[in-house]
């Protein structure tokens, strides 16, 4: 079976660019034959700050929000997580949606596209140490968007034509390692 990606936008704000930048990922994963995409929105489970009264690792969930998170996160084989970055970090909300869970993340992939004045790559250092600690393997390829070349005006996404390229490349490192990890959750 082919391996199971999820382009996670990682920003509830209004406005915000990542919508746009995943579409765009989604849009060169899906000319891709080797792997599913799905395209997840954690806007669209309106995930309060964290209320489950148990811990994530036990999996005892109690909320219909924090259930639904679940099934829809627990398939994938792998991620993609378009982050932007606000103040050296991650966004709070992509933050709050990874911490919901635990186990559906274990021994799976991750791959990074990132975006902000220093191209993100700051939120995406972060989002590698928690990844960490959740036992995601991350992939050492990432696309960096620059605020200011790669958006007119800060807002209108118009990336440059080498990071399709990068894209690629990433996508290339992720999928491997998605697929490679399988054996890991089938023990």
């Amino acid at each position: 079976m082919k391996p199971k990606v999820a382009v996670i936008i990682g920003s509830t704000r209004p406005g915000r660019n990542g919508e746009a930048v995943a579409k765009w990922v989604y849009g060169i994963a899906q000319r891709r034959t080797d792997a599913e995409f799905e395209l997840v929105d954690i806007k669209d489970y309106q995930l309060p700050h964290l209320d489950e009264p148990v811990p994530p690792s036990l999996q005892q969930y109690s909320h219909a929000h924090t259930k639904a998170w679940s099934e829809k996160i627990n398939p994938f084989d792998a991620y993609v997580f378009v982050t932007p970055e606000y103040n050296h970090s991650t966004s709070g909300a992509l933050k709050n949606a990874i911490d919901f869970l635990y186990h559906e993340w274990n021994n799976k992939a991750a791959g990074f596209v990132s975006y902000g004045s220093a191209g993100g790559t700051r939120a995406v250092e972060n989002l590698r140490l928690v990844m960490a600690e959740l036992q995601v393997a991350t992939v050492r390829a990432q696309v960096a968007l620059s605020l200011f070349t790669d958006f007119e005006n800060f807002s209108v996404f118009k990336p440059a034509p080498h990071h399709e390229a990068e894209v690629s490349l990433m996508l290339d490192q992720l999928i491997g390692w998605g697929g490679a990890l399988k054996s890991l959750r089938a023990a």
